[in-house]
């Protein structure tokens, strides 16, 4: 679940990937917003993967950013 926020929050900032979750109803996801299904048990990967179909997230850009490690 966790990780689900984390792309949110790289692809679409902080305060937008948490409104398009709140408030942005996807036919997907059976008409529901992303929180809701993942509130219902929806897998966070199908949601994620949801919420790219429906905002043109390019295929590039569905796993992440790529991130160093911290040693």
């Amino acid at each position: 679940m966790s990780e689900f926020w984390v792309l949110m929050r790289d692809e679409f900032g902080e305060a937008y990937g948490r409104s398009l979750a709140h408030d942005q109803v996807l036919l997907a996801l059976g008409d529901r917003t992303p929180e809701e299904a993942l509130d219902a048990g929806e897998d966070p990967k199908a949601v994620w993967l949801a919420v790219c179909e429906a905002m043109d997230v390019p295929p590039a850009r569905r796993l992440g950013r790529d991130r160093t490690r911290k040693r």
